[in-house]
């Protein structure tokens, strides 16, 4: 079993016992190489040598566990680590997002970092339906407090950008970009209206107004719009513009910021199909959010040990390199570290086999060694 960092492990000492922290470690190890944040599943390779409906049950009394809550396990990892990371006063972009399958209606704020997104704080909805103006002070208060340190920006897609949440971060002191729907009035002059879809933005083009007011209904003011439709590149085009409500001074200030948003559509892809199939589990509740917390400490480690790997520049053992004329790399830190705690697992697991491969093609022995080198280095990362 790989060895959780020692970060981790400083904290989540201080809360769980041996026992707890041992059972927390497997199922962690588990998510990782199995990819699955999904009871049943979890319960079928835990290795304990009893029954599995009683392996089942165990995991049900570990995830209730009042130790197991964001603000105890998670906050003070996340916020050593951005110490470590970011200067005092750094900006740092958050995005609050919500989603949902089948009855599950998951509200979160994300920490944007390098293309992705990592989960900071989160709670579950309800019932369905996009969340109100309580739902999203509930969740960004929390982190808001945690991180009052560093220049922080909040972005919001175009469910969140209701003037009650604007007028709120704007008390609160915070920058915010947040999406707009183009069906929204503003006043550009004094007792006239436009509709978004009306200010005749087309590809290649911008606009951006100061001391606006928005919608016809609340008329609340004054804040700046700005307006963006990109270019087409490469034969892409964006398929309409963004209209973003921002109290930033300029232009490009809002709609980079917002740009930076598309990380956590990419953490919900992780979370889902494309790496840990949250969607397949059945539990809900508190054991739901547990369960959640659990695949943050999982993606975090992964995501984090995936850009070191990066950066110590070995990747290519673990992942194919991506082309010289791809706009996106074809791994992202995420992907890397699941790939390379499996791969490191495998190492582990056929340790004579992987003696005996090498001693069949002695001529090989040269990139071999290169390879159990680069192995090393990526286990340095963990």
């Amino acid at each position: 079993m790989i060895q959780l960092p020692q970060l981790y492990t400083k904290h989540l000492k201080k809360h769980l016992n041996s026992i707890q922290f041992l059972i927390l470690s497997i199922l962690i190890n588990l998510i990782q190489e199995h990819r699955w944040i999904k009871l049943e599943n979890l319960a079928f390779q835990f290795p304990s040598p009893i029954k599995e409906k009683s392996r089942i049950k165990k995991i049900q009394r570990f995830l209730p566990l009042k130790q197991l809550n964001i603000e105890t396990l998670w906050f003070p990892i996340i916020l050593e680590w951005i110490e470590n990371q970011y200067e005092t006063q750094e900006c740092l972009f958050l995005v609050i997002d919500r989603s949902q399958w089948r009855s599950i209606n998951l509200l979160m704020v994300s920490l944007v970092y390098n293309k992705r997104a990592i989960p900071l704080y989160f709670k579950l909805l309800p019932k369905k339906g996009n969340s109100n103006l309580q739902a999203q002070k509930e969740v960004l208060n929390p982190v808001i407090s945690l991180l009052e340190n560093y220049k922080l920006v909040v972005l919001g897609d175009r469910e969140f950008c209701n003037v009650d949440l604007a007028r709120w971060l704007g008390e609160m002191k915070t920058p915010f970009s947040l999406r707009l729907k183009k069906n929204e009035y503003v006043e550009l002059e004094e007792h006239i209206w436009f509709q978004l879809k009306d200010l005749g933005l087309t590809p290649g083009s911008s606009l951006y107004y100061q001391g606006v007011k928005v919608t016809l209904s609340k008329g609340f003011g004054e804040v700046n719009l700005a307006a963006k439709w990109s270019r087409n590149y490469r034969g892409k085009s964006q398929k309409e513009p963004w209209y973003i409500l921002t109290n930033l001074r300029s232009l490009s200030a809002a709609t980079e910021a917002y740009s930076q948003r598309m990380g956590i559509e990419e953490m919900f892809r992780d979370f889902k199909l494309g790496g840990y199939n949250i969607e397949g589990t059945q539990v809900t509740g508190e054991r739901l959010i547990a369960l959640i917390l659990l695949g943050t400490l999982a993606y975090s480690m992964a995501t984090f040990q995936g850009n070191l790997i990066l950066r110590k520049g070995v990747a290519q053992y673990v992942s194919r390199p991506s082309e010289s004329k791809r706009r996106y790399r074809r791994n992202s830190g995420f992907s890397i570290g699941l790939k390379a705690n499996s791969w490191l697992n495998s190492l582990s697991f056929f340790a004579h086999e992987v003696e005996q491969l090498i001693a069949f093609v002695p001529q090989k022995r040269a990139y071999y060694s290169r390879g159990l080198r680069a192995a090393t280095i990526i286990q340095s990362a963990f």
